[in-house]
């Protein structure tokens, strides 16, 4: 793992853990102490971390939200465009596509929107783009709106029941060999759901992510059959994705 890969894994830890000492540092990178201290001292100056004693915090703007009017501020946003470009190629006219939530799956959104392909979501922000750039086929999974979630979330089983989908678009906080891993688990669950209905699963994940066990596994690798990543990702990970017969792509 490069320097850059750590650097942006470990901002992406602070995002959700808010601090880290040095010790889990080296044990999550597999650094030396000083190498540890000194990426954190790096971060520092750059002024995307506080420093503390045996470690870091992070700092309060560094968990930004991202909303359709700044999505050019989210976090490796020139990696995620070429991710959902990417994406966007594998629908054909008449697809029908699930996607489901976070910057990368509005990206997608974005690329497809105007195009002939059936998008199915329960994803607020998406929703609202598209019907606003009058997208002809958008179909909508009912639910309780959760506004933190920017979610459409139905407590009962047959969620999207009826609506087959040629993939299904999902993303997440980690990805190592073993699957793909989320922290929302209310999310998680309704998109367990969702994915039965979809002929092949899609993961969107910057590279930071790669590599990062974080949350709970949504889905094995026997479940995922591509994975759409920046140029970054660790090589060993990749290779242990392609090994199990996943197709991994490097954008």
């Amino acid at each position: 793992m490069t320097e850059s890969q750590r650097h942006n894994a470990l901002l992406n830890i602070l995002n959700h853990r808010r601090a880290i000492t040095v010790e889990k540092v080296i044990n999550t990178f597999g650094v030396s102490p000083a190498t540890a201290r000194r990426d954190i001292n790096k971060l520092e100056e750059q002024g995307k971390l506080t420093k503390v004693r045996n470690g870091a915090e992070a700092k309060p703007q560094a968990r930004m939200f991202w909303s359709p009017m700044n999505i050019h501020q989210t976090s490796n946003h020139d990696e995620k465009t070429r991710i959902a470009h990417y994406a966007a190629q594998l629908c054909h006219s008449g697809d029908s596509v699930l996607i489901n939530c976070g910057s990368t799956a509005f990206l997608l959104g974005q690329e497809i929107c105007g195009s002939d392909v059936l998008v199915i979501t329960n994803y607020f922000p998406l929703i609202r783009y598209l019907i606003t750039k009058e997208h002809d086929d958008v179909v909508i999974i009912g639910g309780e709106y959760h506004r933190t979630r920017g979610l459409m979330l139905a407590p009962h089983q047959k969620v999207g029941h009826g609506y087959a989908a040629h993939y299904m678009f999902t993303s997440g906080k980690g990805l190592t060999a073993d699957g793909l891993y989320k922290m929302d688990m209310l999310a998680a669950m309704s998109e367990q759901k969702m994915m039965k209905q979809a002929t092949k699963l899609v993961v969107l994940v910057d590279s930071s992510k790669v590599g990062q066990r974080v949350g709970m596994l949504f889905a094995s690798t026997a479940q995922i059959d591509i994975v759409i990543t920046g140029r970054d990702a660790p090589h060993d990970v990749v290779g242990a994705l392609e090994a199990q017969g996943i197709e991994v792509v490097l954008v």
